[in-house]
């Protein structure tokens, strides 16, 4: 029986991948353990969105063969992806397995172990590290949605589902279609079959993920990308959105990153007959500058992405709108980040999520004369994050003296009280204080105010990184 430890590095749908390749070891009869002890195997799935995201990859890959000079290093996503030759020329590395074969991973696995032991005699590391060129596919003709099915996670109430991969949108800034390649949805029948295997297991809620989740079902109908300026057809969506809402014990549905131009009054409208719907939207922005947007290649004004905010806000009762900006883009003038600030001021969102500009060797914008100085960038998003601090906090207390109800999730004490914590459909982080177990249970209550000189460490806080963003729930 190996031991396997496992780490992921990016975004949601690199955790969900992950987890399916765990569970999959698991039922496989291996143990996982903590990254950071002795193992057999370590598998890294990997991030590419950045060059310090490439960076870290091979960081921690060098890490685990360092830890365990004896083991099998795997690395796997989109890191192989995009710098397939440093991958294979990294001598910490035993496997590369790219996007789109992650569902095989353990197959190829055990077929390299076999290769491997078959090498009594002769050089170490001679294995192929593609297995005669079947771990890596050229993503960007793959077509095919790769199925993973998930049972289970370590969250006990919420789960994420991956509904699609892939990204036609081509940003001047981002690799990923690249390391993705093109839109691949994933059949209804599918996801709506994994959501019931896990509301069957206890989860409550779920938040649907993806590359760019408002492209689902533009594959399956053979569409072009929207031209600029053109709405996203949402008709995929909302139907599985119709879906899911029928599904037993399930309490919530929660939207991940959408894209602007799928905001529409048909849409919204749709979106409003969902029961189980979560009233909190993050629709990607990037800059409320328009001529920052053109150079970003992002197919929409700052002004069209207000119109969207407003159909939102005048559809539901106060929604959670939040946001990614990137600071410091090649080409941003100071008159440029301040037209940024005063539309982010104007919209007035509930959190934002702040990049500064990192540079990504093969995108359109890492080749531009125009970057920006690195203490340019770091003042500008000093600054930003001081604006949403002081956004989140006055969204927070918009929601003061209001009833809200709330899918608890896990226990704390706070300043030596046992309290239950969780949050609200808007994503409003709540405490109660009772030593019930509330987890996966939904409470209705009072908002009274904020939880004051907290002993939750900031890791454990919402993404403010403050203490005055928990609610008491009465």
């Amino acid at each position: 029986m190996k031991s396997v430890a496992l780490h992921n590095l990016g975004c949601k749908v690199n955790s969900y991948e992950l987890d399916v390749i765990g569970q999959k070891l698991k039922e496989k009869g291996c143990f996982i353990v903590p990254f950071d002890e002795k193992a057999d195997v370590y598998i890294v799935n990997t991030c590419s969105v950045t060059n310090i995201a490439d960076r870290k990859s091979r960081q921690m890959l060098h890490q685990a063969k360092k830890r365990n000079p004896d083991a099998v290093v795997v690395a796997v996503g989109c890191y192989v992806q995009t710098g397939k030759e440093q991958a294979l020329a990294d001598a910490a590395v035993d496997l590369v397995i790219g996007n789109n074969r992650k569902k095989d991973t353990v197959e190829i696995l055990e077929e390299y172990l076999r290769s491997r032991e078959k090498e009594t005699g002769e050089a170490e590391g001679k294995t192929d590290k593609t297995l005669g060129g079947k771990t890596i596919v050229d993503i960007n003709r793959e077509t095919e949605y790769e199925e993973m099915q998930l049972t289970g996670t370590a969250q006990h109430t919420r789960a994420y589902i991956k509904i699609q991969d892939g990204c036609n949108q081509f940003c001047s800034y981002c690799i990923i279609p690249y390391a993705r390649g093109r839109v691949r949805s994933r059949k209804e029948e599918d996801i709506l079959k994994e959501v019931r295997l896990l509301t069957a297991c206890g989860f409550r809620e779920i938040v649907l993920t993806g590359i760019h989740i408002s492209s689902y079902g533009l594959d399956f109908e053979g569409r072009k990308n929207p031209a600029a300026g053109e709405a996203f057809p949402h008709e995929r969506l909302l139907h599985l959105l119709q879906e899911l809402d029928k599904t037993e014990n399930l309490a919530r549905i929660r939207l991940g990153s959408l894209e602007p131009r799928i905001i529409t009054p048909e849409f919204v409208s749709g979106l409003k007959k969902i029961k189980k719907l979560c009233h909190h939207f993050h629709l990607s922005l990037q800059s409320g500058c328009d001529e920052t947007l053109i150079r970003m290649n992002r197919h929409y004004t700052a002004g069209e992405y207000l119109e969207k905010v407003e159909l939102l806000r005048e559809t539901f009762k106060n929604p959670a709108i939040t946001t990614d900006v990137i600071v410091g883009f090649p080409g941003e003038s100071e008159a440029e980040f301040e037209t940024t600030k005063r539309f982010l001021e104007t919209v007035n969102f509930y959190e934002m999520h702040v990049f500064q500009y990192s540079r990504r060797e093969g995108t359109v914008a890492a080749k531009r004369k125009d970057q920006v100085p690195e203490e340019v960038k770091k003042k500008r998003s000093e600054i930003l994050l001081t604006l949403v601090k002081r956004q989140s906090r006055q969204f927070r207390e918009s929601y003061i003296g209001e009833s809200a109800e709330v899918l608890f999730e896990e226990s704390r004490e706070i300043d030596g009280i046992l309290c239950q914590t969780g949050y609200t459909g808007e994503y409003i982080r709540t405490a109660k204080k009772t030593g019930e177990n509330l987890s996966g249970k939904i409470y209705t209550g009072k908002l009274t105010g904020f939880v004051k000189d907290t002993k939750l460490s900031d890791n454990e806080l919402s993404d403010t990184k403050s203490s005055d963003n928990l609610l008491w729930l009465e």
